[in-house]
This record gives C-alpha cells, sequence and structure tokens, in this order.
C-alpha cells in the first residue's frame, strides 16, 4: 500500500514537473530591435518580435504620454510603414485608434511586427536621430502589447556604423553593450538610450558607480564638473541615508536652444547650452539642473503621489501632489548646493528671497491654488499663453516656496530638532519600503505633522488648496531672518504692458492683471507706437518713467490696420524686490535654527 502511494506520488510529481515545464516553455516573449541605417532622414526602424502570444489578434499600442512630462503628446503621430507577419505570410493589420495597431495573429507561434518612427525633436521626452547621433525614449519609441505592460523584453541596438557608444539605465545581456533587457514596459519606457560617439566619464558615489555621457563637446572642466556632482549626489543621498541603484546614469545634451531635464529610475536626462561652464551663474544653474532631476530618484520615483503609479500610458494621470514631486524638489535642487558648500550662505539666501519675489509678482499666484496647479498641468502648464501669468502659478515655483516654509515651521516648532528631511525620510520607509506603495494626499500631510508634532490644517488649507499670501517673516523669523521688500515706499510709474521688439514693431506680448494697462483696454498683440505724442521705441518702460503714479497718458496702438489713442492712468508699480536680512538680537533658538537649516 505504502508503495503504491509512492509511486502515485512520483507519478504527479513528475506530471506537476512537465506540466510547469510546457508552461515554462511556451511564456510570451518579445523582443524589439531597433536600428538606423540612414540617421540622417531621422528615421528609426523598429522590428518587434512576439514569441508564444497565441492569440486571434494582438492590440499593440503606443504611449501617448511619458512620466515625468505631465502632457499628452500623441507619440503615434510618429509612427508609419506598420506591417506584420507570421512566417513567410502578411497578417491583417488596421489601426483602430489613434495609438492602437491590430494585428490578426491567427493563433502564429511568432508574430513580427515592422514600423519606423520620425525622430527629429531634439527634448528630454522625444526621440531625436540626425548624423550626429540617436537619442531614444521608450514611451515615444516601443509600441507594447496590450494587457501586458508586466511583460519582459530585451531590446538590440543596431548603431548607425560610426557609431560606438550607447548610455542607458538599462542591463546588458551577456555582456553586450548592444542587447538591453527590461523586466516590463515600465522600465522599458524609463530608460533613454543614448547612441553615438558621446564623451563618457565616471565616478562612484554613495557607494554607486556613475556614469555620464555628455553629447555635443561643451567648454568644460570635467574633473570641476566630476566634484560637484559628487557632492550633490552624496547630498541627496544623505536625506533617507539609502541611494537605490545599483548604478546610475546621466545623459547630458548640450546645444543652442535646449535646455530641461526629465527623471527616470536609475537614469536622467539633461538638456543645457553647449557655454553651461563659461560662468559662475550658468554652471551654477546647470548643477542645480542636475541637483534637481538626481533628487527625483527620491521624490516621484520612490516617494510618490499614489495618482503616480502604475501608470496609464493611453489617458491623463491627475494628481494633486506635484507641488510636492516638482516644488519641493525645487526647494532641496539649491539647498543640496547650499549644504555641500557650492553656494555661500549669502548666495543661498538671495536664491530663497528670489523665489518669493518670482511668486508674489505673478498676478496667478493669488488665483491658482498649488494643488490646482498640480491637477491642471495636463492642460495648462505645458500650454502657456499670454494670459498664464495672470490665471495660473507654477507648482514648481509656488511648491518649492511651500516646501522652504514647511521647513522652518517644523524646525521651529521642533527647535532645529527635526527638519524636511525628516518627513522624507518617514515618507522613504513607511510608504516605499513598508507599503511599497505611493501615499496619498493626507497622508504627506499627516507625515509632516507627525514631525512637526502638531496640526496643520490651517496651512494646508490656506496655503496648499488656497492662494492666501504667506506670513513670510513667521516662518523666517524661526531663523533670525526677516522678509524686505526693497521696492518699499519707492516711487515709480508703472504702466503694466509687457512687449517685444523682436519683430522690428514694438507689440504687446501680455498685460499684467489689474494694472493700468489691463483696466484702460491695452491689448496683446497692440502695436505701441507713442505716448502723449512722443514716438516709442524698443523701450517702453523708459518713456514710462518720464511720468508719475497717478499721471493721464495718451497711448497709441495700432490694432488691426487701425490707430486708437488709449487714455490711460498710470498707478506705483506694485512688484516686489525681497531680501532675507538678519534680525538684530537673534535668540540662541533662532541662530540654532539658521545653523541647522543652512549647516553652518
Amino acid at each position: 500500500m505504502l508503495k503504491l502511494i509512492h509511486s502515485k506520488f512520483l507519478f504527479s510529481s513528475l506530471f506537476l514537473f512537465l506540466q510547469a515545464a510546457l508552461i515554462i516553455q511556451a511564456a510570451p516573449k518579445l523582443a524589439y530591435t531597433v536600428s538606423m541605417e540612414e540617421p540622417q532622414t531621422h528615421y528609426f526602424q523598429v522590428e518587434m518580435t512576439l514569441t508564444d502570444m497565441k492569440q486571434r489578434y494582438l492590440d499593440l499600442k503606443m504611449a501617448t504620454w511619458t512620466p515625468g512630462s505631465y502632457l499628452i503628446r500623441e507619440y503615434a503621430r510618429h509612427v508609419e510603414g506598420f506591417e506584420a507577419s507570421a512566417g513567410n505570410q502578411n497578417l491583417r493589420a488596421e489601426k483602430i485608434n489613434k495609438n492602437t495597431w491590430r494585428v490578426y495573429a491567427n493563433n502564429a507561434n511568432q508574430v513580427k511586427v515592422k514600423y519606423k518612427v520620425y525622430a527629429f525633436d531634439l527634448t528630454v521626452r522625444t526621440n531625436f536621430l540626425d548624423q550626429s547621433h540617436g537619442y531614444l525614449n521608450g514611451a515615444a519609441l516601443f509600441l507594447y502589447p496590450d494587457k501586458k505592460l508586466n511583460l519582459a523584453s530585451t531590446v538590440t541596438i543596431k548603431p548607425y556604423h560610426q557609431w560606438k557608444e550607447i548610455s542607458t539605465g538599462l542591463q546588458s545581456v551577456g555582456g553586450n553593450k548592444w542587447v538591453l533587457q527590461a523586466p516590463n514596459f515600465d522600465v522599458l519606457a524609463d530608460s533613454p538610450i543614448e547612441i553615438g560617439n558621446q564623451e563618457i566619464f565616471t565616478f562612484e558615489a554613495a557607494g554607486v558607480p556613475h556614469s555620464v555621457a555628455i553629447y555635443g563637446k561643451p567648454l568644460y572642466n570635467q574633473q570641476r564638473l566630476k566634484a560637484d556632482m559628487i557632492k550633490i549626489v552624496e547630498a541627496a543621498t544623505a536625506v533617507t541615508g539609502e541611494n537605490p541603484n545599483r548604478n546610475y546614469t546621466f545623459i547630458v545634451h548640450c546645444g543652442p536652444g535646449i535646455g530641461g531635464g526629465l527623471e527616470h529610475l536609475n537614469s536622467t536626462t539633461v538638456q543645457t547650452s553647449l557655454f553651461f561652464a563659461t560662468t559662475e551663474k550658468t554652471y551654477k544653474g546647470f548643477l542645480g539642473l542636475i541637483s534637481h532631476e538626481y533628487f527625483h530618484l527620491w521624490n516621484v520615483k520612490r516617494i510618490r503621489p499614489i495618482a503616480l503609479g502604475p501608470f496609464d500610458y493611453e489617458n491623463e494621470n491627475y494628481s494633486n501632489m506635484l507641488w510636492v514631486s516638482e516644488g519641493i524638489t525645487s526647494y532641496y535642487d539649491d539647498l543640496f548646493m547650499r549644504r555641500q558648500g557650492i553656494y555661500t550662505p549669502e548666495q543661498y539666501l538671495e536664491i530663497a528671497a528670489g523665489s518669493i519675489t518670482g511668486i508674489e509678482n505673478t498676478p496667478g499666484n493669488k488665483v491658482q491654488s498649488a494643488t490646482e496647479a498640480s491637477f491642471d498641468a495636463w492642460i495648462k502648464n505645458y500650454r502657456p499663453n499670454e494670459n498664464s501669468a495672470n490665471a495660473t502659478i507654477s507648482y514648481y515655483s509656488r511648491g518649492a516656496v511651500i516646501g522652504n516654509l514647511l521647513d522652518l515651521e517644523i524646525m521651529g516648532a521642533t527647535r532645529g530638532q527635526k527638519t524636511l528631511d525628516d518627513v522624507f525620510r518617514y515618507l522613504w520607509t513607511e510608504y516605499y519600503k513598508k507599503q511599497k506603495r505611493g501615499y496619498t494626499d493626507e497622508e504627506f500631510k499627516r507625515a509632516v505633522e507627525r514631525v512637526a508634532g502638531h496640526n496643520l490644517d490651517a496651512f494646508f488649507k490656506e496655503h496648499v488648496a488656497g492662494t492666501k499670501t504667506f506670513d513670510y517673516n513667521k516662518y523666517f523669523g524661526y531663523a533670525g531672518l526677516k522678509l524686505v521688500n526693497q521696492q518699499e515706499g519707492k516711487t515709480e510709474a508703472f504702466l503694466g504692458a509687457n512687449t517685444s521688439a523682436a519683430t522690428g514693431k514694438l507689440l504687446v506680448t501680455s498685460v499684467r492683471r489689474d494694472s493700468p494697462a489691463w483696466q484702460h483696454g491695452i491689448n496683446v498683440n497692440d502695436e505701441i507706437l507713442a505716448l502723449n505724442g512722443f514716438r516709442v521705441g524698443t523701450d517702453l518702460n523708459a518713456l514710462v518713467q518720464m511720468y508719475r503714479p497717478n499721471d493721464k497718458v495718451k497711448v497709441t496702438v495700432a490694432r488691426a490696420g487701425r490707430l486708437l489713442d488709449l487714455e490711460v492712468t498710470l498707478t506705483n508699480n506694485p512688484t516686489v524686490s525681497y531680501k532675507l536680512e538678519k534680525l538684530p538680537n537673534a535668540t540662541p533658538e533662532q541662530v540654532l535654527v539658521y545653523n541647522k537649516w543652512l549647516r553652518i
């Protein structure tokens, strides 16, 4: 009897083993091959091989946006020449909506799909190809099988024959740098690839090897840049005490008229001028960009609003919390540079005051809240118009100021024992590591309150969900500082029309809300011809300064082919220019907070 049971057990085990082996053998496989035989035409050729899908039809999709850049960009508009086959037989395929191709696979064991992607837009979120290099973003290049985002894939790059280098955060297969692997589409979409003859240098920081790939041959000191990038990596890692990467890749594009950055899971792409390192101001501005994108390793890619992942690549992914994800990252990017001595305390205080000046001189700061700016990023932030400054505020700039004030509030409440760093350590541990998910809006607020030790309902209601002006001196007072408006008491005539003479005509480009120009009907696109009968050159403000507040002036404009005389009453200039100054008799507690904040 025992022998019979034993035999049945062996038979069942063997059957299950063989069944599992068949399942493994039949697991769907996905592979891409990307070639660029004629880079001067700006077309990538993509071949997609789907094995063991065995479906009547396959729906293949192109993402409509890329994470970190919150705008529907319709990448499918660049796809051409779609065709599919199984063996030697062509398969019927049709496009069923703007970003979906249906392939009638007839349960074929292996399906090959070929298509081309036009790539001539050198931004951090699109594809580019010419005779000098190739750059691709996964979301903008690779189709993916519907409902199979978790499917692993390999990517074989066939570079143009003159190119020898490849830079990406993706891992190679078998030591072949031209064959890459991704565990799922999320990683594939989140790993840009630079191909060409870019300059590459490496360094180690926070125990992690870093690679820097620079396209464009800029004028810079490599050793200085390397030393400063190490400082930024160390400062960012110190917030949580852990660096999540095995390796990290910086892709740097240098050229005329480009700029910006986009964060990724273990890489970033940043763009800047060829001459970014020729002045201290532009060099430190570039370091600030590096600092910003690197801190996104934590704040966004891992410590994230729950709305931002898992991603829906076809539709908007709405969040109220971009003021945290982008804005507080903007606060930290300069702060890291202060912590590492790249900025002096005085230089950093000038930057902090400048951030406040920026939002308080933006009328939209009193119209749109930080949460509204975050939610409406998809329709407003990336689509500015001539009235944007009157109706909106950047979640970057207002969020940075909110982050600064929350940091001071925490330090003031805890007598310098806690900082905003402690909030991010808690979010890192509780939501990323322990619960393995993003945080909700309310959970972020509770995390700040937990560290500060008191309720912050009023702050979040009035300043985050609302547009109430901050009591700046309350918060800076914790550090023995006061905010001073350097324009206070000055008399200066103000019209409120911004102009440009780029076309040879002095045209109105924007009109400030509630200004004299706004109240008396000066319009965007009006050509300013004269003020009180005097011909206006290229500097309208110089002529306005001949007058005083409350003076009435006649502004002559050309509008739609007609000349108009508009009577305008000038006012005093309402704009501000802030500076942070030390209080004359700071208490020991204020000095402690000041030193804690600025790492003195």
